[in-house]
Parts: structure tokens; C-alpha cells; sequence
């Protein structure tokens, strides 16, 4: 089977017999598709396909034999233990017993281009990753548990989180590879901070890109995203969030707006997308939170249940 039988790792998973074993999939346009599998004992080889694989092994297996593009290795695993599959590499996984796997897939039409930028010219996937080892990192560990809780609250990923998620787990790739990125030093320069945070408030209701933030910056995705946390103090996604948080407040308090169309004007797709980011972040419902900002009464009783300020605090 040629590289060119499937387009990419999660299009493959979604047919065939391997498609009964999917029992999660998100993806984010092409930049990201994030899957879970739960699959019984035997070969689970497949194609070579156009996808970096990062995989997580969530519960363990007594023997797995494998190569996924570093060598032939022959071992157990424990819960969490993390590899990585090299791109355009046909591996070959032999497990033991029935196992659940996480996988990241970084299709290389969406990553090859920013890996190479973010690397001044000089990146090379033989040498920046180490395909089929296996590895243990709290980093990449929390990153994906991470992006998995965030997808879970708002469906896909949107551009701006899959980005910046897959530029914050590829850096650390390559920084246990040995080929770390070269070093940010200091945060965004003011205008550009502002001119950010200013796209961000006009497009709210869009799903704005990293790639467009870095842009109009004239940095690379991953420059860019290291470069906003230290001037913000949060990364892009989480002051995207917050800034959502806070027109669906403004909305709530000072429009008749119904609360699916105030989802769809901060930029969720649905009603219930934002009830469940809004009670994260308000720890009240959105009704509740309307009825108390518009009665006296009720505003101290909503206070001591948020234990946080009316609206959420944004750093301008």
C-alpha cells in the first residue's frame, strides 16, 4: 500500500474495519485531528501515511512490538507513556492485549512550512524528532490532556487553539530531540501587542487563525504564540476565551439578545458550547448570571458563588 492510498492518519482511521474502533475524533480544519481508538489485541500495522503520529497509551499493555520509524523495539508499556510515528513511514504494532490510544496527528501539508520558519530554514524531520522512541514527558503529557479538556468544552478545535496547542507540543518534541528552536527573547513590541489584541476584539465571532496573528506581526506561529504569553501573560487561546467570557457577560447584562444568538456573536457554534465554557469560567449559568446582573438584589449572592469580580479580569 502506497503513501498515496490515504490522504492522512485520521482518514484512514474512518475506514473499513478500523472505523469500529474510533470512539473519538476532533479535528480542526486540517491543522490537527485528535482521535481515540480502542482496539483489541493483534497487528494494528498500517500504510505509510503524511502525518507526524504523536500517541498516548492510556492504559498500558503487557507486550507491544513495534516500529514506527526509529527501529524495532519490544517492550511493555505504562499508562501515559508517550511515541512518536514518523511521517510517510509504514509502522508495524503487534500488542498484546486490548489497549486505548490518544493520537495527535500533524498533517505535514499544515506544519512542514511553520516547522521550517519557526526553525530559521533549517529544520530536517531526520533529525529534529526521535521517531519510535518511547517517553515519558510531563510537558507534552499536560499539553494533550489539556487540548483534550478544551475540545471537549468546545467541540473541534479551533484554528487558534490547534495551532498554538500542536506549535507548543512540537517545540517540546524537538527540544527532547535535541534540535530545540532557536530562543525568544522579551515579548511582542507595544504596536504589535496592540494591533493582536484589536484583531482579536474585531473577530471575535470568527475563527481567527494563529497563522494570521503571527502575520500581521511578521513572525512565525510559534514565535509569535511564545512572544504573546510573556507581553499578555496568557497564551492567544486563553485571552481569546476570556475575551469571549466577557462580551457573552456584556451581552447578557445589556441586550434582549436569546442566548443561542449571543453563542454565535462571541464566536461559539452553539448554544451549548457556550454553556459549558460559560459555567467554567463563571461558575454560573448563563441565566442565572442575566437575572442577577440585572436585579441589585441578586449581584452579591452571584459574586459569593463566582468568588471573582462581575466580569472576567482581561489584561489590556
Amino acid at each position: 500500500m502506497t503513501v498515496h492510498d490515504h490522504t492522512s492518519f485520521a482518514q484512514w482511521h474512518s475506514k473499513g474495519r478500523h472505523a469500529s474502533y474510533v470512539r473519538a475524533r476532533k479535528s480542526s480544519g486540517g491543522v490537527l485531528d485528535l482521535l481515540e481508538v480502542l482496539r483489541p489485541a493483534g497487528d494494528m500495522s498500517r500504510p505509510a501515511l503524511p502525518d507526524i503520529v504523536l500517541i498516548e497509551d492510556m492504559l498500558g499493555c503487557k507486550r507491544v512490538v513495534a516500529d514506527l520509524g526509529g527501529g524495532r523495539f519490544d517492550v511493555a508499556t505504562r499508562k501515559g507513556t508517550l511515541a512518536l510515528a514518523a511521517p510517510n513511514f509504514a509502522t508495524t504494532v503487534v500488542n498484546d492485549e486490548r489497549h486505548r490510544l490518544r493520537s495527535l496527528a500533524f498533517p505535514l501539508a499544515q506544519w512542514e512550512s511553520v516547522l521550517d520558519e519557526a526553525a530559521g530554514g533549517k529544520f530536517s524531520f531526520d533529525t529534529s524528532f526521535v521517531f519510535g522512541r518511547l517517553s515519558d514527558s510531563p510537558v507534552i503529557r499536560s499539553a494533550l490532556r489539556n487540548l483534550w479538556a478544551l475540545s471537549d468544552d468546545e467541540g473541534a478545535p479551533s484554528r487558534l487553539l490547534a495551532r498554538a496547542a500542536g506549535c507548543e507540543i512540537l517545540a517540546e518534541l524537538c527540544r527532547l530531540g535535541g534540535a530545540p528552536f532557536t530562543p525568544v527573547k522579551g515579548g511582542l513590541a507595544t504596536w504589535v501587542e496592540r494591533r493582536a489584541l484589536e484583531l482579536m476584539q474585531a473577530r471575535l465571532a470568527e475563527d481567527i487563525s494563529l497563522d494570521e496573528l503571527a502575520a500581521e506581526a511578521g513572525l512565525s506561529p510559534f514565535h509569535f504564540a511564545r512572544m504573546f504569553k510573556q507581553s499578555v501573560g496568557v497564551p492567544p487561546r486563553v485571552y481569546l476565551t476570556r475575551l469571549r467570557v466577557e462580551k457573552a457577560c456584556d451581552l447578557l447584562e445589556h441586550s434582549d439578545l436569546p442566548i443561542t444568538a449571543i453563542a454565535l456573536e462571541v464566536g461559539y457554534s452553539s448554544n451549548q458550547v457556550l454553556a459549558r465554557v460559560f459555567a467554567k469560567h463563571m461558575r454560573v449559568t448563563r441565566s442565572d448570571y442575566r437575572r442577577a446582573v440585572r436585579d441589585p438584589r441578586r449581584q452579591i449572592s452571584l459574586q459569593m458563588r463566582r468568588g471573582a469580580p462581575s466580569t472576567p479580569e482581561i489584561r489590556q
